[in-house]
């Protein structure tokens, strides 16, 4: 990768878990004041748990979509893990552009649907819901951008790389 294009995504992943910091914070205090008015008080207040589930959303696709790296998603990799380089490359490019495709095919549609949702908004915040939900269609078109670039590191004969699961931070 360049290294101008390697820095600005090194940068975007930087804010990205800024925001998903913050975003984390914003479900705790939720939480916090969400106790203390209900068993403190004693005045249940509904807009705590709308925030979090807000937060929650914006959280996991703005995280996946500029925050995780290649190595750190969930991934069913029998197959992959007992064939060759360029099986796995074969692979990769196979995956890579059934989600573009995929992702690609069903935008139009996801915009759409996101744009008609102006006509609703959220119960107590009262958000509308076209932005509240448009955070999809920014993950939709990383995905894109994603798989679209993960395809052509494919067609270029890089492998994707090993995950050890046995290092640290991979969840065993």
């Amino acid at each position: 990768m360049h290294p101008v294009l390697s820095r600005a995504v090194e940068w975007i992943r930087r804010r990205a878990e800024n925001v998903v910091a913050a975003l984390l914070a914003v479900m705790f205090v939720a939480f916090i004041v969400q106790i203390v008015f209900r068993y403190f008080l004693n005045l249940p207040v509904g807009w705590t748990s709308e925030l979090s589930v807000v937060a929650w959303l914006y959280m996991v696709l703005l995280g996946s979509a500029f925050w995780l790296k290649e190595d750190e998603e969930i991934r069913f990799d029998l197959i992959t893990g007992a064939v060759g380089a360029r099986a796995k490359s074969l692979i990769a490019l196979a995956v890579s552009v059934a989600a573009v495709v995929l992702f690609g095919m069903a935008l139009p549609a996801t915009v759409s649907y996101v744009a008609f949702m102006k006509v609703e908004s959220s119960s107590y915040l009262k958000i509308r819901m076209d932005l509240l939900y448009s955070v999809y269609v920014v993950f939709a078109v990383a995905v894109v951008v994603r798989y679209a670039w993960a395809a052509w590191r494919a067609l270029q004969g890089e492998a994707p790389e090993e995950v050890d699961i046995a290092h640290k931070g991979h969840g065993l």
